[in-house]
């Protein structure tokens, strides 16, 4: 456990009226206990009351990892697959009293299952939604964040710059997306952060194509969206590319896009809403006559998921701090020709922000 942590965490859960909060395996378990766990078959949920010790609901086959946290042993309610979970439920419902409890709940993340188990051991449990505690405290990156970010940053740049005299006109989009992957785990990634997106020609239309089996021709171009987790953080990078020549409007919307990405970047700074950073990328491609084409947010935040908050998205009015760590990723996406998106994760600092990626961002001919 981290005591900065689970201090910041009580005083949110006091100020927001909860009696506690309650978190199944992913992110936030992860941020708050440094327990790794899967969500699975197996029910496991950890109890933060707002004046008691953390509890525990957890396999007896996972339960070291309780121990290891510094959950007292009392507080740990181990069940094992021969006598199943529901017993662990009734003793921890009734051991916290969670009756009586205001509990905020992952909407995100909490299953049906664990809700319907805490629902019937205790019956006059109130539910209120989490995420304005948890996205509060996980919306700061301290430097150890910010540094494994780079170093996943690192790896996907290396990975991209090793991969691209190898593309050809010819490969199949499957192909470079297997190439990459294999460049990146073989650079250190700890694992990919997401499927690439390899996407050439008219599925490059497509902000999120997965890698098919169409051939790269030339003409086309080539969007390739990539990340990796280094020490439990992901990069998460976009670039487009030309194969071979390309025609004069798609050299203009790439041009269009690389200066949006400048616009929405130079837009960031403490004070300044997710909203303004959206527009001030977006109005580059409306005044270019391409606005109808470019139907996403301008960015998401990055932490230890590939998307949360803070969102570069219009209507978002929520002041960006020193600390928040996003994605400025404009595109346009012309329907059968063809799509650019150029994507860099930055992090705001007191004097406005800083971009953590740095790999090119002119337009570079491959194949």
């Amino acid at each position: 456990m981290n005591p900065q942590r689970l201090k910041k965490l009580t005083e949110e859960i006091l100020a927001h009226g909860l009696d506690g909060i309650a978190l199944v395996p992913g992110p936030n378990m992860i941020y708050f206990s440094g327990i790794h766990c899967h969500l699975s078959e197996r029910p496991i949920v950890l109890f933060f009351p707002a004046d008691d010790d953390p509890a525990i609901i957890i396999p007896t086959l996972e339960a070291m990892k309780a121990q290891e946290a510094g959950i007292p042993e009392d507080r740990i309610f181990a069940w094992s697959d021969r006598d199943g979970y529901t017993g662990a439920f009734q003793q921890a419902c009734a051991h916290l009293e969670l009756s009586d409890y205001l509990l905020g709940v992952e909407a995100f993340h909490m299953r049906v299952l664990e809700l319907e188990l805490l629902h019937r051991y205790a019956p006059g449990l109130t539910i209120a939604h989490a995420e304005p505690i948890t996205s509060a405290l996980r919306i700061h990156k301290d430097a150890a964040e910010i540094k494994a970010m780079e170093q996943a940053i690192e790896v996907a740049e290396t990975a991209i710059a090793q991969l691209i005299p190898s593309i050809k006109i010819g490969m199949s989009e499957k192909q470079v997306a297997g190439m990459l992957t294999q460049l990146l785990m073989d650079g250190g990634a700890e694992s990919i952060a997401f499927g690439p997106i390899v996407s050439a020609g008219p599925n490059s239309a497509s902000p999120h194509a997965t890698p098919t089996d169409r051939r790269l021709t030339e003409g086309d171009l080539l969007v390739i969206d990539w990340g990796v987790y280094v020490n439990g953080y992901p990069s998460d990078i976009t670039r487009t590319f030309a194969v071979g020549e390309i025609d004069p409007e798609l050299k203009r919307i790439y041009n269009v896009v690389k200066a949006a990405n400048e616009q929405g970047k130079l837009a960031a700074r403490p004070g300044v809403t997710g909203h303004q950073v959206d527009k001030a990328a977006r109005d580059v491609i409306e005044k270019a006559g391409y606005g109808q084409y470019f139907f996403h947010r301008t960015g998401h935040g990055l932490g230890l998921e590939v998307h949360e908050p803070p969102f570069m998205a219009e209507g978002n009015q929520e002041p960006l701090q020193v600390g928040n760590v996003f994605t400025v990723e404009p595109g346009i996406y012309l329907p059968g020709r063809g799509g650019v998106r150029i994507e860099d994760d930055v992090v705001v600092t007191a004097s406005g922000n800083r971009s953590l990626t740095s790999f090119s961002r002119e337009l570079i001919r491959v194949g």
